[in-house]
């Protein structure tokens, strides 16, 4: 008897809004895109990326027979950030993900066991794990990659974190999804610093998401303006796709409720160590630090163009303790053609002493 219909209405009870299963068999076209990927250096910093075999399922679990991918949605619809707001990707405005789909992941293995009627071995994966899951999602007929690489589950769109159930049990397979983009270019042209460099292949080096979560050195000037009032992540791509047009929010998770939909600037510029924990506490927000996310508010006062964020970014120039900080302050004093941001920048050229903010100086002049 296929235990399949039972599975899904397992899942679907604990919250999923999509259920798909898929043989456990390397994803050898996925494999070839990543080597290609990796090869041209469009991880970035990642490295991490490279460090595991990511195209066998089986590497994870000897003896998994099915993998069970899930769909599990976040919140569509959010409101316009008011002025001197940060924006933040849908994705992290609840409580973390990684956290809530582990522990439902969990409820379906033991589901599993109840209606296969005896234990059985299991692997489940979360973001993290070495697995190249949207392609597992579109054998399992979840959803399909979509040329701005996220997965797209149509009735669902793309605001959904996927999971991954590895199982040592025989289940009928779901026909698996086929790309449905046709001639839509949307998220191509929308992209803002142009990271999306052909259909399906994302320079993450040029990503907005990448450039204010992953990487941790001085951002490059010319993706600065780029990056707009962004300071956790990036939504645009998504934003214009067709599939995530419908205004109407649908059902979501109470536990992915947003907790906030943008954070103030100038209170993040000055926010202390205890208040930042506070701020991301249970929130994916917590895989940056703090001076990551203040780097990203003074690049996001920067191109605000309101007099507000001037003196913010001048008090963050001359005390904050981190130079990094104080490098993206001056850059961002930089957009301010005023008397007070001008002697700013040049009373910092005499006081400052770090290389990396003295050469963002220099360039100002």
């Amino acid at each position: 008897m296929d235990l399949g219909p039972q599975i899904r209405d397992a899942a679907l009870a604990l919250g999923f809004a999509r259920v798909g299963f898929t043989p456990v068999e390397p994803f050898v076209r996925g494999a070839v895109a990543l080597a290609d990927w990796l090869e041209k250096g469009r991880h970035g910093d990642m490295t991490y990326m490279a460090e595991h075999n990511r195209a066998d399922p089986k590497s994870m679990l000897e003896q998994a027979r099915t993998l069970i991918v899930v769909a599990f949605p976040y919140t569509r619809t959010v409101p316009e950030p008011p002025p001197m707001h940060g924006r933040v990707a849908r994705y992290a405005m609840g409580r973390d993900y990684h956290t809530i789909i582990h522990s439902k992941l969990l409820a379906l293995a033991a589901k599993v066991s109840e209606i296969a009627e005896r234990p059985i071995l299991s692997r489940l994966c979360v973001d993290s794990a070495p697995i190249l899951e949207r392609e597992a999602a579109e054998r399992a007929g979840v959803g399909f990659i979509a040329k701005n690489t996220m997965s797209i589950a149509p009735g669902l769109g793309s605001y959904f974190f996927l999971g991954e159930l590895l199982v040592d049990l025989d289940i009928a397979y779901s026909s698996p999804e086929r790309t449905r983009c046709g001639s839509c270019n949307k998220c191509i042209d929308a992209c803002p610093t142009g990271a999306i460099v052909d259909a399906h292949v994302l320079d993450a080096r040029r990503c907005i998401s990448y450039l204010t979560i992953e990487m941790q050195g001085v951002i490059p000037r010319e993706l600065r303006p780029l990056i707009g009032s962004w300071i956790y992540g990036c939504d645009i791509c998504q934003e214009v796709c067709p599939f995530n047009a419908s205004k109407t929010e649908r059902a979501i998770p109470q536990e992915m409720a947003p907790r906030f939909t943008s954070v103030e600037l100038g209170r993040l510029m000055n926010i202390g160590s205890s208040q930042f924990k506070q701020l991301t506490k249970g929130s994916a927000m917590r895989r940056v630090n703090r001076y990551t996310l203040q780097r990203n508010a003074a690049v996001a006062l920067g191109n605000s163009k309101d007099p507000r964020a001037v003196p913010l970014l001048i008090e963050a120039l001359r005390n904050h303790k981190s130079a990094l900080v104080r490098a993206h302050a001056a850059w961002g004093l930089t957009q301010f053609d005023t008397a007070e941001a001008k002697d700013a920048l040049a009373g910092a050229r005499q006081d400052e002493t770090a290389d990396e903010v003295l050469a963002e100086l220099m360039l100002s002049r």
